[in-house]
């Protein structure tokens, strides 16, 4: 953990003075790892925060579907951290998230890890980028991550090229499965399993120069929480509509394929989201 904590510390001082704009370059190539280990007291950790299985083992064997995420962040980290990464670094928010999985990995297993950014883009809140991580076995892609994250700062109207995400028909109306009580806590509990430190999620003290009256999840938390509900998943896609404040209570809402996370009894829909079985 502690590589990774200097290079959030390294993203820190890179991100002195950049002025992110969707018209930046951002790096070429990609970033890897080979034979990744999958460390068994870090994975039971992950699922004990996230709400897998204890010991994060699913049937047959596989690793919970959000996990190779955590094994990639250093890359994706490292990617960010970089002065030719056009984004700071402190204070990224996650956005959206879709998780492909086209084989099985298991805790046994030593995937390769690739991690490259793609599709600069203006928002209506700032600037957006697609960072996408993928694991493979023996040369083939068997699991992939496309995470979307925003650098929040001023943009002049004529500039505002995204609309809100609207979350689409049926999210209202799912039936309530299970209500959360999530304690001030979670955002330091998830950056010790995950590696990802961003100050937005740690305290009230820390995400306020940020932007933010109190710490908020991360955003693999949720989808993690939610993907923990489904087992037998494939894949998963969220969208993250606005920030969920710790401490606070929200509620799970789902049908077979489909889900979202609100603050009873009629506070902000946090989250929308899919599965494919």
């Amino acid at each position: 953990m502690a590589p990774l904590l200097l290079t959030l510390g390294r993203g820190v001082v890179t991100g002195l003075g950049k002025r992110p704009s969707a018209e930046a370059d951002l790096p070429r190539g990609r970033l890897t790892r080979s034979a990744v280990r999958i460390e068994p007291a870090r994975l039971a950790a992950y699922a004990r925060v996230c709400g897998y299985p204890p010991g994060g083992g699913l049937p047959g064997g596989r690793l919970p579907l959000t996990y190779p995420h955590i094994l990639g962040f250093p890359l994706a980290a490292r990617l960010m951290a970089a002065r030719a990464f056009p984004l700071p670094l402190l204070g990224l928010v996650h956005t959206s998230v879709t998780i492909t999985s086209g084989g099985v990995l298991t805790a046994g297993d030593r995937p390769d890890l690739a991690v490259h950014a793609t599709g600069l883009r203006p928002h209506r809140r700032g600037t957006e980028v697609t960072v996408v991580t993928s694991a493979s076995l023996d040369g083939a892609v068997v699991w992939e991550d496309h995470s979307t994250y925003l650098a929040r700062h001023h943009v002049p109207a004529q500039e505002d090229a995204s609309p809100p995400p609207a979350p689409g028909p049926g999210f209202a109306d799912l039936p309530v499965v299970a209500r959360w009580p999530l304690p001030a806590s979670l955002g330091r509990q998830h950056a010790r399993v995950s590696g990802d430190y961003n100050p937005i999620h740690l305290s009230a003290l820390t995400a306020r120069p940020l932007g933010f009256r109190r710490a908020i999840v991360h955003g693999m938390w949720s989808v993690a929480r939610c993907a923990a509900q489904f087992p037998t998943a494939r894949g998963i896609s969220a969208r993250f509509h606005h920030p969920v404040l710790l401490p606070s209570t929200i509620e799970f809402a789902a049908t077979p394929t489909t889900f979202t996370l609100r603050t009873p009894p009629s506070g902000p829909l946090h989250v929308t989201g899919h599965v494919t079985p």
